[in-house]
């Protein structure tokens, strides 16, 4: 049938019907290009793209963003400002090395002869000249020799020559101290100053000369340690210990950490010299004999303590005086030229719970003034007499600081200089007084 003979209403249906189709497959091509866009952007990051309709055919253009190069910074396990701690043990070593001595003591001791004797020569009258020969071996006495008898560490802290070490180093009056540089150069040392209190002591060596440049001579200036603060230490700080170990390995290191603080000892050489030390470092960086008076250096290279003891039998357990209580040493030398300390004058024990209990007090803090092992209970003419203290009394207060085990009357009196006016507050026969002090001087 011709369009021509259809009735008017079938043919706009008809063309409605074409433009449905046409409709519905448009939204098909809709639907299939979000999908492969949706795919796209789901899989490619950082791509663009874009549909280009050109000659009737649908063309998909990608275009990948520029590539641009991202610096890879390397792992750093110290800030910008640091190095590993290898290198800083390498570098404190190297720069604190020049400043660290061998004391070698040495001392006059007497050579002997052996020969023999026959107690018959007296009897010849009854044995005539040749009595039996019968001989006791006997020893005299043929001059003195210089031997080496120790040997210890210490660190130079001025460019003129002086040297702190570790009193027992220097102890016996009769030796010669020897210092010995790391470059291996000798020169004869002399004592300075020896710490009544602490386990310090002060030598000086003597500069060498040299010509300059004009033809003068000159003075040459000695390498030095840098010295730090001891009160900001903290444990688990790495520290590096460098000594004369064994008295014949010339600056041997070795590295740990701070494995405690505020320790208190008992110290001896082994030859009779003991000593109580208070607020000690403690630290397995390795410490042998011969490491005494050696720095203890933290990563700055700066001296945080001195190398003093160690536990025999033990697994790297030593100890080191904290450096800053070397510093008041240091500057009494320079301005006194002496060590000096407040002196109060008495024999004491600290009180606990057991001392408490045997002694039956009535407080469990304080020192207990009292005599003993030959030693009176107050010194005469000291501070302590003139003030009238007694046996029996206990000192609970030192200038209004309470008195315990942990923070002993020893500990609170090194804050103080001779001269100082105190108070102390005393319990005696249970009646508590404020008694007013003048404290003495005690040197070596």
């Amino acid at each position: 049938m011709s369009l021509s003979k259809l009735p008017a209403h079938s043919f706009f249906q008809k063309v409605r019907a074409q433009e449905r189709k046409k409709l519905f497959w448009l939204i098909i091509l809709v639907i299939i290009v979000a999908s492969v866009f949706g795919f796209l952007a789901g899989s490619i990051s950082g791509v663009y793209f874009y549909l280009e309709i050109k000659d009737g055919l649908a063309k998909l253009n990608i275009q990948l963003p520029p590539i641009v190069e991202k610096k890879v910074e390397p792992f750093k396990e110290y800030p910008a400002n640091r190095i590993s701690q290898e290198e800083a043990v390498i570098k404190t070593v190297k720069e604190t090395s020049p400043a660290v001595v061998s004391i070698i003591i040495s001392k006059d001791l007497p050579i002997f002869e052996e020969y023999y004797y026959n107690p018959f020569k007296e009897f010849q009258e009854f044995f005539g000249p040749n009595p039996p020969g019968f001989e006791i071996p006997q020893y005299r006495q043929k001059g003195t020799e210089k031997k080496q008898i120790g040997g210890g560490t210490g660190f130079i802290i001025s460019e003129e020559g002086m040297i702190l070490t570790n009193r027992h180093v220097v102890l016996d009056e009769d030796a010669e101290y020897t210092v010995f540089t790391n470059d291996g150069k000798k020169f004869p040392a002399k004592v300075l100053a020896k710490d009544p209190v602490q386990d310090l002591a002060l030598l000086k060596i003597e500069q060498e000369k040299k010509i300059d440049d004009k033809g003068e001579f000159t003075l040459k200036k000695f390498s030095v340690v840098k010295l730090g603060d001891s009160d900001k230490l903290e444990m688990g700080q790495t520290v590096v210990a460098i000594g004369n170990a064994l008295g014949e390995f010339r600056n041997t290191v070795s590295v740990g950490v701070i494995s405690g603080l505020g320790r208190k000892i008992t110290a001896s050489d082994g030859g009779g010299f003991i000593e109580v030390i208070e607020d000690v470092i403690q630290t397995d960086a390795a410490i042998n004999k011969g490491n005494s008076g050696g720095p203890l250096l933290n990563l700055k290279g700066e001296v945080v303590g001195m190398n003093t003891a160690m536990v025999l039998g033990a697994q790297s357990i030593g100890f080191a005086i904290p450096i800053n209580k070397a510093k008041r040493d240091i500057e009494q030398i320079k301005t006194l030229g002496k060590i000096v300390y407040p002196f109060l004058g008495i024999r004491y024990v600290l009180i606990n719970e057991k001392v408490k209990e045997e002694n039956n007090l009535t407080v469990d803090y304080g020192a207990l003034i009292v005599s003993g092992e030959g030693e009176p209970a107050i010194t005469q003419g000291s501070a302590a007499e003139k003030a009238g203290l007694k046996e029996g009394d206990i000192i609970l207060e030192f200038n209004n600081e309470k008195i315990t085990i942990d923070n002993s009357l020893a500990k609170i009196i090194m804050k103080y200089n001779p001269g100082d006016k105190v108070s102390l507050k005393i319990l005696r026969e249970s009646e508590e007084r404020i008694v007013q002090i003048t404290l003495g001087e005690r040197s070596e």
